[in-house]
């Protein structure tokens, strides 16, 4: 991986590391459907206008099918469960589900492209996902009953990420990523249109909610799925979606940062396991067997 994909997986990572907090400020006043509606109509609106100045648009129509699979899989359907589980479970267990997206996607890269994960990439996933557990597991309490229910909506929402990233590889990796990224949030909008207008919220939100769902559409998804979608192009799947990795760490940066949250010793520890398992995932950090040295690729 270049110097360059490394520093857009970093910025990617930092973007939606915000996710979780301005998920929960705004779905509870808006609620689920129409948050994410939202959220995706106001990415389209932003990235639209630019499609059109850069007379791009027949690439929307020539490829409809590939990017009606990927606004369903890659946002509609994914977004939509994140927003309902949300409202049941805390951030910390939501972040470290949320990290199961590269396993997904490394699972089916193998069963559908026959990519069998090598012995680095598959000790980077464990070494990840260690990290993220020791990172957030002392914040988060899980309890069954509708928490656990969300948890599921959560391992539905991830294999979605996996399969959608593999999908783009394989049939989106000619289409430009800004094209690809506006017409997967066209299409999401479309399908979640006529659901979220069947349960509008009663009340006004606040200004706080319109600023995040503000935010969540013009640089969590919009810009975001721009960078995403070109990281697919130049270093593959798996390693794009191990962004979700670095998630949880960025966002315990930003709680620090604008809600005074504590930084512990532990999350020191998860984050340079996070960064660690990342790096041998994404092939930044090259590791062979017998060879008891690791370096970071030039």
């Amino acid at each position: 991986m270049r110097t360059a994909d490394g520093a857009e997986l970093l910025l990617l990572a930092a973007i939606w590391g915000a996710f979780f907090l301005m998920m929960r400020v705004a779905v509870p006043e808006f609620g689920p459907l129409p948050m994410i509606a939202l959220r995706t109509g106001i990415a389209a609106m932003v990235l639209l206008p630019v499609i059109f100045y850069r007379r791009q648009w027949p690439l929307l129509l020539r490829n409809w099918r590939p990017l009606t699979v990927l606004g369903a899989t890659n946002s509609a359907l994914p977004f939509a469960l994140f927003a309902f589980a949300i409202q049941n479970m805390s951030a910390g267990v939501a972040s470290i589900l949320n990290a199961t997206a590269p396993m997904f996607a490394a699972i089916v890269a193998w069963r559908w492209l026959g990519e069998r994960p090598t012995a680095a990439r598959s000790i980077g996933l464990a070494v990840g996902f260690g990290g993220v557990l020791i990172l957030v597991g002392g914040r988060s309490g899980f309890q069954f009953g509708s928490e656990a229910l969300a948890s599921a909506l959560v391992l539905a929402a991830t294999f979605s990420y996996g399969f959608a990233a593999n999908y783009a590889r394989v049939h989106a990796k000619q289409i430009d990523s800004l094209a690809v990224a506006a017409g997967s949030q066209l299409v999401a909008t479309l399908m979640l249109l006529p659901l979220a207008f069947a349960a509008l919220p009663t009340a006004m939100p606040g200004r706080m909610a319109w600023g995040a769902a503000t935010l969540l559409g013009v640089v969590c998804t919009g810009l975001a799925y721009v960078l995403y979608f070109r990281l697919i192009a130049r270093i593959g799947a798996t390693r794009a979606i191990a962004v979700t990795f670095l998630i949880p760490a960025f966002g315990m940066l930003w709680g620090w940062i604008f809600l005074g949250e504590a930084v512990t010793p532990g999350m020191i520890g998860g984050a340079l396991l996070i960064l660690c398992g990342t790096a041998l995932t994404a092939g930044l950090l090259k590791w062979r067997p017998g060879n008891q040295a690791a370096k970071l690729d030039a």
